[in-house]
């Protein structure tokens, strides 16, 4: 008895010196962290979730497991319904993008930024229109010469919903361009990102998506992007080859930031945590190699900032909406 007493005892310790070489006791994420992603596996959203949880895993920055979870669905607003379920949990990311605030101001959804926590913008992605490389439209001038002849004459899809981010960004072009019958133009919204295959099996003429989205169809050759909504060129290699709007004579540009989140009402130490880990991670080597691969621009800003951002894009998205007469009045 007394020497099966001894090795239980012996176990016990055993096991608390296991334990001491992990994660400190009481320490947080002393537990996985579940990743949401509110799009579906190979878009925008789920690829810079995974780029993120991989930088920082590779990296050491956090040992815990962070299972990655796709749940798509309303342009984000079934993920943003789901994430009212977990309000005050710390062990909860997701990742968002202007849709967050569109699919509330237009009124898909009845939930928007303000029901999450904002823990840190990580980068800004741009918008690409892109055509199969079969495609009778060479430019992007092309499109809106024949929309103006016709509006209907192009048909072109998206990823996000009617008034969310994939469609706006081509109005604002459009807008730009000079086409005035805005209402008339042929959208077509996706679901579980199958807009890139519905071009590619000719479905629609023309996709408007993220960049980042479809850098690997543009590269391989099988798309052909005719313009980016960014300031000036970007990305590297055939991405870095895409030439902008603003180059091509049309005025616009457009951001698509992208950021983390926690449930609403998430405790004050796990978001600090999170926005100084990141902020640690968005200056390693790793992360710079990824955001250039992907045509990202670091755009890293903490919570506090990234809350007063958020704050002004939906000021600003609300001017937009309301000129094309797609605001939730």
């Amino acid at each position: 008895m007394k020497k099966m007493m001894a090795a239980v005892a012996l176990t016990a310790v055993a096991a608390l010196a296991l334990t001491g070489c992990g994660e400190k006791s009481g320490e947080y994420p002393t537990g996985k962290i579940d990743c949401v992603v509110p799009g579906g596996a190979g878009g925008g959203w789920d690829t810079a979730m995974r780029t993120v949880v991989k930088t920082l895993q590779d990296t050491d920055l956090v040992s815990v497991p962070m299972p990655v979870t796709n749940l798509p669905g309303g342009g984000g607003g079934v993920a943003l319904a789901d994430l009212q379920k977990k309000v005050g949990e710390d062990r909860v990311l997701t990742i968002y993008s202007p849709p967050l605030l569109l699919i509330n101001l237009n009124g898909s959804s009845e939930y928007g930024y303000e029901e999450l926590t904002p823990i840190a913008q990580l980068m800004t992605d741009y918008g690409a229109f892109v055509v199969s490389k079969d495609s009778k439209y060479k430019t992007i001038n092309e499109v809106m010469e024949a929309l103006k002849a016709d509006p209907t004459s192009v048909k072109f899809g998206g990823n996000s919903a009617a008034g969310s981010m994939d469609h706006l960004q081509f109005l604002v072009a459009a807008k730009a361009a000079g086409i005035e019958d805005l209402e008339k133009l042929n959208y077509i919204s996706f679901q579980n990102n199958e807009g890139a295959a519905q071009l590619l099996g000719g479905h629609i003429d023309m996709l408007s998506t993220g960049l980042a989205d479809v850098s690997a169809l543009i590269e391989n050759g099988d798309l052909v992007g005719l313009a980016s909504t960014a300031e000036e060129r970007a990305g590297e290699g055939v991405i870095g080859e895409i030439p902008t709007l603003k180059e091509q004579g049309i005025d616009a540009v457009f951001y698509n930031w992208r950021g983390l989140f926690g449930p609403k009402d998430m405790p004050a130490e796990a978001v600090a945590f999170w926005e100084e880990t990141l902020a640690t991670m968005v200056e390693a080597p790793e992360w710079s190699e990824a955001c250039a691969k992907n045509g990202w621009s670091q755009t890293f800003a903490k919570s506090e900032e990234f809350k007063t951002n958020l704050d002004r894009y939906n000021e600003e998205y609300k001017v937009i909406l309301d000129e094309i007469g797609m605001l939730k009045k």
